[in-house]
């Protein structure tokens, strides 16, 4: 068991939790949590390092299946519970960190969701978690946008980068490469004349969520073929960026499977 925080392989996490370079130059995911562990496995992606407290994950019906597929399985490791909170993100720890590569999914057929520089870990995490249950098929993320690897955003995603394919740290020449089959690009701004349920979503069609405090940059507006917004009745003058993005995705699944009536 793993009792010491000098270990080689505690080091090895807390520099992909705490340092973008890290993660990218190891190209590795820190991982913490029952759920998020249990849906990396379930993904099929065996793991780069597992640290995990046995006591600690018995104290749950999810943490002990987790335990029965962490035991004796390569790069997995018994830790103490102090190694673990060493190595963890989050004030109360489940019992388990891990490093996983990161997923490489290609395209799929779909809409395409490009983040704008949007800056807060949630609500990237939270976009693409709405993107993946929404059917999209290509999240693309323009340079300026949080770190998509960052433990919080992972968090906030609650696995969805295991089933979503994502492209981060694009300059704005290579979105417009990936949009340039999409017939219409609707950019979300607040107060645009154009309800977004009156957009078409059924096409094969983009969707650009700007920053939280700018909204859409002028390179996102110049690729825009229409921009939309979502009238509101109350006094509020636009919505947070992550739940403005979810109706506008959940409309489009609705338009996809049910049609526009």
């Amino acid at each position: 068991m793993i009792s010491s925080t000098a270990n080689p392989h505690v080091k090895f996490l807390r520099s992909l939790r705490d340092l973008p370079r890290e993660r990218r130059r190891e190209r590795s995911l820190f991982l913490e949590g029952v759920r998020l562990v249990a849906d990396a496995l379930a993904s099929g992606v065996a793991p780069r390092l597992v640290l995990y407290a046995p006591e600690q994950l018995r104290r749950t019906p999810e943490g002990e299946h987790l335990l029965t597929r962490l035991t004796g399985r390569p790069a997995c490791y018994e830790a103490s519970p102090a190694v673990v909170a060493a190595v963890a993100d989050t004030q109360h720890p489940q019992g388990v960190v891990a490093a996983f590569p990161w997923p490489e999914l290609a395209p799929r057929p779909g809409l395409r969701l490009v983040l704008d520089a949007v800056q807060d870990p949630g609500n990237v995490g939270t976009l693409l978690r709405s993107a993946e249950a929404a059917g999209v098929g290509l999240a693309l993320c323009a340079r300026g946008t949080a770190d998509v690897y960052a433990p919080k955003v992972l968090r906030a995603a609650m696995g969805a980068h295991f089933n979503l394919p994502i492209r981060a740290d694009l300059e704005w020449d290579a979105i417009g490469a990936e949009l340039s089959a999409c017939p219409a690009v609707y950019a979300a701004e607040a107060g645009a004349a154009m309800p977004y349920y009156a957009a078409d979503w059924k096409q094969p069609v983009a969707l650009i969520i700007g920053n939280e405090a700018h909204g859409v940059s002028p390179e996102g507006l110049a690729r825009a073929t229409h921009r939309i917004g979502i009238p509101m009745a109350g006094r509020a003058e636009s919505l947070n960026a992550a739940i403005a993005g979810s109706v506008i995705l959940f409309e489009a699944l609705r338009q996809r499977t049910r049609g526009r009536t």
